[in-house]
């Protein structure tokens, strides 16, 4: 199954649940909880994949990365932000060319 494919039936998953929630359900419960919720289990996977990633195991960034790409859907969702919203923006990303950011400049003397 394709990425694309997997993430859209995840996140239909979600919107459903943000619609009408079932009870015992995580992605219910994360809705019922509201933002801060949401926005503390995508700090705790971030930093669950930045260790990961410092351990070199694999495995753990694949799980962790996982994760904190559900919890992402879930803060779209319940920001009214579609799949196709973060595909257009990845669109004109792309097709930036040399849009690496200029080194900053020191100024000496200024405290």
């Amino acid at each position: 199954m394709e990425l694309k494919n997997i993430v859209e039936q995840l996140y239909d998953v979600i919107q459903e649940r943000k619609k009408d929630p079932i009870e015992g359900s995580y992605t219910s419960y994360l809705f019922s909880e509201g933002i801060d919720k949401i926005l503390k289990k995508i700090g705790e996977e971030s930093a669950e994949v930045i260790i990961g990633s410092k351990n070199n195991n694999k495995d753990e960034v694949v799980y962790e990365t996982c994760d904190l790409i559900y919890h992402l859907l879930v803060l779209m969702a319940y920001q009214d932000i579609t799949i196709d919203d973060i595909v257009k923006e990845l669109e004109k990303r792309r097709q930036k060319i040399c849009n690496k950011k200029p080194e900053r400049k020191t100024t000496e003397g200024i405290h």
